[in-house]
């Protein structure tokens, strides 16, 4: 505001004020440069997030972030799912699986708790009871690992 004032009293003739008014002007665009690159690095955190925990994030993190933050990651969360239903054919192909490049088809899990009986795409039958270690496709026991069944074996 009183850079616009000092614009006006400029016009009337005051060259006095031009310095003035360049220098809050590049201070204000300097401003703006720092809180677009402040925002750009929030919103590159917050799709990294998605990649990290999934599509439901933690209280802890979601407490931290503004109602327009939240908002921007569901839709982003959204768009994400169109696009991987949309590749890989009739299910579709879930990105977030292998954020690294596995090393190996097979790894070797132990067995946390008793789950039962697991059936793999060959149609073999392996009863996973605690303590038990198997051999098995990582893609096939990557979801019972995050939910705490399954151990890998590092060996």
């Amino acid at each position: 505001e009183r850079n616009q004032a000092d614009v006006s009293e400029a016009k009337s003739g005051r060259t006095d004020l031009i310095f003035l008014i360049r220098f809050r002007h590049c201070c204000l665009l300097r401003n703006q440069r720092c809180l677009l690159a402040y925002l750009y690095d929030r919103l590159l955190r917050i799709r990294a997030l998605r990649w990290e925990y999934g599509s439901v994030l933690p209280n802890t993190i979601q407490f931290h972030m503004s109602a327009e933050e939240v908002e921007w990651f569901n839709r982003y969360k959204k768009s994400l799912a169109t696009y991987m239903r949309s590749v890989g054919g009739e299910e579709g192909l879930d990105l977030t699986q292998d954020i690294k490049p596995p090393k190996s088809l097979y790894i070797e899990v132990r067995c946390l708790r008793d789950h039962g009986e697991f059936e793999i795409d060959d149609g073999t039958t392996i009863l996973l009871k605690k303590n038990s270690q198997h051999f098995l496709p990582r893609w096939k026991c990557e979801q019972l690992i995050r939910q705490g069944i399954l151990e890998h074996v590092l060996s």
